[in-house]
């Protein structure tokens, strides 16, 4: 059996993290658990990992320790970059209320409908990445979050570049980044681009409401609410950003789950033919297990980052207890923590039927996804659709091309039989 302590032990230090890092990628599985066992705080000189069920919900739930400083040089004073302020919880409080969630029903039906639209058209062979996955949550932004009068390419740069930046080049990235500057300047032209389409969408917006003649979007809503006055602190430069979070939030992590999922499901033929029969059920909600259990082994975001504020203690109590620094990065390994049999049972074993209250597909704590609820449902209605179709089969791996992120993965199945 091989010992991944033992070569950590026997590495320079400065080649520790690389290595770690490495092992992450490519062999997960055989990782975590040495490190759940053995090591569950593991010390390196960029960051500290956490593999277990426990310590992974302690960095997320203690928001007051744990902190989301990281993400402020990415993402200035937007909510999500702030913990437990008053511009926190006003503005995601607000940003709940204008997702108008009764309308989940509508949503996964729209996204139902044009996912199969576009499987429909490629007429037996599809680019899954750009031509399903990122298309669906692009024209649902369009269509359903009032980001009219846009290129769907545009979109498309404005969500990947700020998600690249922000969750894929911190300093402990630099391991696998070979030019963080250029994604940073990447993601401050699409940042300014977005910001200037924003001023011009808010201002029609504004002109529709003058005219009597409003939309029912959240836009529309966020302008209400700001020229109402009712809402302190929450003027039009508040509103620009958080529109623009509705962007960067749904295309590139829904793109990447609904991939995994479906890599994970077709490569599984058993457990595949399980799904498409869950599939062709008019209540979806079987099929979702599927989706989900297959993204407990294979994650969109296998870990999650914090930055420590103050001195503090992991895995307290345990023969692994280990003390936590002010200024260290912690990296909460979640991908490892929905394989710990305290809170997985039979954690190999792949089941649909798991109850998805521990699982970390969106988040924890005070950072849970915004948007979990629409993802809930995006997610699976993506990869329902594709299993819907007769014989369908990848051609190949998912293919990353050197990112972090699935950027092709080719699909084909039998057209002649499609409906």
């Amino acid at each position: 059996m091989k010992s991944y302590l033992g070569q950590i032990e026997q590495t320079p230090l400065e080649q520790r993290w690389p290595l770690v890092r490495k092992w992450m990628d490519e062999e997960p599985f055989a990782l975590y658990e040495e490190l759940r066992e053995l090591r569950p705080v593991l010390e390196l000189p960029e960051l500290t990992i956490v593999t277990r069920f426990s310590d992974c919900l302690s960095v997320l739930r203690q928001h007051d320790i744990f902190t989301v400083a990281l993400y402020k040089p990415k993402q200035g004073d937007f909510w999500m970059s702030q913990d437990d302020t008053a511009v926190h919880w006003r503005e995601k409080s607000i940003m709940r209320s204008v997702l108008d969630l009764e309308q989940l029903a509508d949503i996964r039906n729209y996204v139902a409908a044009k996912a199969s639209s576009l499987l429909k058209n490629a007429q037996g062979s599809i680019e899954a990445v750009n031509g399903l996955c990122r298309a669906v949550p692009i024209a649902l932004v369009q269509e359903r979050f009032g980001f009219d009068e846009s290129d769907p390419k545009d979109l498309f740069e404005w969500s990947y570049w700020n998600q690249y930046d922000a969750f894929h080049n911190q300093a402990f990235d630099s391991v696998v980044v070979e030019d963080p500057e250029a994604i940073i300047a990447n993601r401050k032209a699409a940042s300014q681009k977005m910001g200037a389409y924003l001023v011009k969408l808010i201002e029609r917006r504004a002109a529709e409401l003058q005219a009597g003649n409003p939309k029912d979007d959240p836009a529309t809503r966020l302008l209400k609410l700001s020229m109402s006055g009712s809402l302190r602190d929450f003027d039009i430069p508040r509103i620009l950003p958080n529109v623009g979070g509705l962007l960067i939030g749904s295309v590139e992590t829904t793109s990447h789950a609904a991939i995994n999922a479906l890599a994970g499901l077709l490569a599984r033929p058993e457990i595949l033919k399980q799904a498409v029969c869950a599939a062709a059920k008019d209540d979806p909600t079987e099929f979702d297990g599927y989706v989900f259990e297959a993204l407990r082994f294979d994650p969109a975001f296998p870990y999650f980052f914090r930055f420590c504020e103050q001195k503090t203690q992991l895995a307290a109590g345990t023969e692994y207890a280990c003390e936590i620094t002010p200024g260290t990065t912690v990296m909460a390994i979640t991908h490892s923590a929905m394989f710990d049999e305290i809170a997985f049972p039979e954690p190999k074993k792949f089941n649909p039927t798991r109850s998805e209250t521990n699982a970390f597909h969106f988040g924890q704590g005070l950072h849970e996804c915004l948007g979990r609820h629409i993802g809930r449902q995006m997610i699976p209605e993506i990869v329902r659709q594709v299993l819907l179709l007769p014989e369908v089969q990848a051609d190949g791996p998912i293919d990353n091309q050197g990112g972090p992120v699935p950027e092709r993965y080719l699909l084909t199945w039998n057209n002649s039989c499609a409906s």
